[in-house]
């Protein structure tokens, strides 16, 4: 039995982890797995509930579970309150209790997505990369951090720390999921001014000895940011750091076209994978059925490979949503501007991937 943690959160959350518990569910019966799935609370939900963003019951849970499935964190609502307590803490702490050192974020455009890309549909058809962002060091966790008083002006400052191990450990992962790929591996840094980045240049070259199968680039951020959009296409596999990682997987996802369509994973030493797609809470559209399930069911699909070893299981997921989108399906945020056909609630998108992957 794989027990799976589903943690909705806020926002459209609750809507999109549901309909890709039913797809996962559907998943379970066709291939034999045998899943049970289970609720708990993390960021502003948490937060209204019991005064923290992440619960330790929550927490407890997810290390006792097979995977953790999340919806999205956040909104206006707690946008006042102090940094240590807003709903993103909660998301930034169980990744970093469960030692999800390790996010993989695909960015693939669907054939039948070309046109909604903002970039001409020449330079977008055909994108397949993957941005290994490390995730549990860097910038965002650094000591010392704070702000303080001096000479009468308030000063702000944070700590880019990496060691190692930190840098070995995700370049591997890296190096792995290029093998598997295409054999081509970009790291990601800006070592013309950092020390830190130097440090990682000369790892992942160390690291690179032991995948002679695997090409390896060095390319600055500022230079990758622009081939993301100028020739997406040569990229395969994008190894980065925390904060690098967290503008260029964005960027990537846009050129794809939209944010509801882009999946992640997160994973780490511990077994616990955390699946989740990569669009924020969008308040706005929460109770109204208007979300994009796809995003979080493509989620579920990398939790099935990823997690439960279950790649056919994954594959049949991801080609039933790539039949929906060939057959003209479409939620609000996959419109062209002008074009004009039928527009698809949460619920009914959900179900359309349903019917396409029977049980």
């Amino acid at each position: 039995m794989h027990r799976i943690l589903l943690l909705p959160g806020d926002g459209i959350g609750p809507e999109v982890v549901a309909e890709a518990r039913r797809v996962l569910g559907r998943a379970g019966e066709r291939f034999g797995l045998d899943l049970t799935f289970e609720e708990g609370l993390i960021g502003g939900a948490a937060l209204d509930a019991t005064g923290s963003p992440l619960p330790e019951e929550t927490l407890e849970r997810a290390r006792s579970c097979r995977a953790v499935l999340l919806g999205a964190v956040g909104g206006p609502k707690w946008d006042a309150l102090p940094v240590d307590v807003r709903p993103e803490k909660g998301l930034l702490r169980i990744r970093k209790e469960l030692g999800l050192f390790a996010n993989l974020r695909p960015a693939t455009v669907f054939p039948a997505l070309v046109g909604a890309s903002t970039l001409r549909p020449e330079v977008v058809r055909g994108i397949d990369l993957l941005v290994v962002r490390e995730l549990t060091g860097g910038i965002y966790f650094g000591e010392p951090r704070g702000r303080e008083q001096r000479d009468g002006r308030r000063r702000a400052f944070n700590a880019m720390v990496y060691d190692e191990e930190e840098i070995a450990r995700i370049a591997r992962v890296a190096f792995r999921a290029a093998a598997g790929r295409r054999g081509h591996l970009t790291h990601v840094h800006k070592a013309n001014v950092l020390e830190v980045s130097q440090l990682w240049v000369e790892v992942v070259s160390e690291v690179a000895r032991e995948f002679p199968e695997v090409e390896l680039a060095h390319q600055l951020v500022d230079s990758c940011a622009m081939l993301l959009v100028r020739e997406p296409r040569r990229f395969d596999v994008l190894l980065t750091g925390n904060l690098f990682g967290d503008i260029l997987s964005d960027e990537a996802a846009m050129i794809t076209g939209s944010l509801g369509m882009l999946p992640s994973a997160s994973l780490g030493e511990s077994g616990v994978g955390l699946f989740e797609p990569v669009h924020g809470s969008a308040p706005d559209l929460a109770g109204r059925d208007e979300a994009n399930p796809l995003a979080t069911i493509l989620s579920g699909a990398m939790l099935l490979e990823h997690s439960l070893g279950a790649p056919e299981a994954a594959g049949a997921v991801r080609q039933a949503v790539a039949r929906v989108l060939e057959a003209g399906a479409r939620t609000r945020d996959l419109l062209l501007p002008g074009e004009e056909r039928p527009v698809l609630g949460c619920r009914a998108m959900g179900e359309q991937v349903l019917r396409e992957l029977p049980a």
